[in-house]
């Protein structure tokens, strides 16, 4: 009976470890990974050393909550990266749901892109999120190369055409670039994909554009002349009859200020071309003195995520 019954208990043993084997190779990874280090190896040309109060570059890539998780994936974007694998620690038993949440929400990944150079912003976020602790991030970003290295040479090449020597201060030289999206572009109406008035494209060789055709323009011509930036999102659609909209925000002499070209080239009921200046390099409180007779809520952005832009009078 004896020489019976072991071969029975290894049977069992057996059949238990093989209906578990995923929960059970889950843990062994789990515990595997604890000291596993990853780091970004390469980062390219249009990564942004810039640190900004909701999100900052890390090179510690083990989160413990989920400012942590934040910040790890905007490394990750802004570094221009496509695949990148990290792990969640023991000590951080939130780790795996706080991690799932952040991927399913939209608006908040909408976000983390506005901090990253129009080139390195991404069009899909895929992650493989294992009960184990290991997060495999896989990027698809916006633009493509050829995209980028055609937007890329005519940028350069407009900057050393429109601004002249005899242009030398920052208000003069962006308003500059900003007239000249403004006189070369139109409302894109009909939102057409294959007019990519979505991208910096559509304004530079299409003369057309949405409002994030003319912010990522305007953002790549910012960086390009040196200008600390950003791109500003609504909080989030009012309903589903409506979009959110999206502008720039630009620091100079260590004030943010906000830059609306989508707003300073209106689409008017004559039919004429109009250019403003009305949204131009205007803080907080004269964007909200802006929008008094205005019902739109396009403007109406969290203060929490983009803080660099909170209005003076607020503590």
């Amino acid at each position: 009976m004896k020489k019976l019954l072991t071969p029975i208990i290894c049977l069992i043993c057996i059949l238990v470890v093989l209906l578990n084997i995923d929960s059970i190779t889950d843990k062994i990874i789990f515990f595997l990974n604890q000291t596993n280090t990853t780091k970004i190896e390469i980062k390219n040309n249009y990564y942004k050393s810039n640190n900004y109060t909701f999100v900052s570059n890390t090179d510690n890539f083990t989160p413990y909550g989920i400012e942590d998780i934040l910040n790890i994936m905007y490394s990750i974007i802004n570094s221009g990266t496509t695949n990148f694998t990290f792990y969640c620690p023991k000590e951080y038993e939130s780790c795996v749901n706080d991690m799932k949440k952040i991927t399913k929400d939209k608006t908040l990944l909408t976000h983390l892109n506005n901090f990253v150079h129009p080139f390195n912003s991404f069009s899909s976020i895929e992650a493989s999120i294992s009960d184990s602790g290991e997060i495999i991030i896989k990027i698809n970003y916006l633009y493509t190369e050829e995209e980028i290295n055609q937007i890329e040479a005519k940028v350069k090449e407009l900057i050393n055409t429109l601004i002249t020597p005899n242009i030398t201060e920052d208000y003069d030289k962006i308003k500059t670039i900003h007239d000249y999206i403004i006189n070369n572009t139109k409302y894109d109406l009909e939102n057409r994909d294959e007019m990519n008035s979505h991208k910096a494209y559509g304004p530079l060789f299409n003369n057309v554009a949405t409002c994030n055709g003319y912010t990522d323009l305007m953002a790549i011509f910012l960086t390009e002349m040196g200008y600390d930036n950003y791109k500003v999102a609504t909080t989030e659609e009012v309903d589903e009859n409506t979009e959110g909209h999206v502008w720039n925000a630009v620091k100079i002499d260590d004030t943010w200020y906000h830059l609306d070209l989508t707003w300073d080239d209106p689409v008017s009921s004559d039919g004429k071309d109009y250019l403003y200046h009305k949204y131009f390099l205007i803080d907080t409180e004269e964007l909200q003195t802006a929008d008094a007779n205005i019902t739109s809520t396009d403007h109406v952005f969290d203060e929490v995520i983009y803080s660099e832009l909170k209005p003076l009078n607020k503590n």
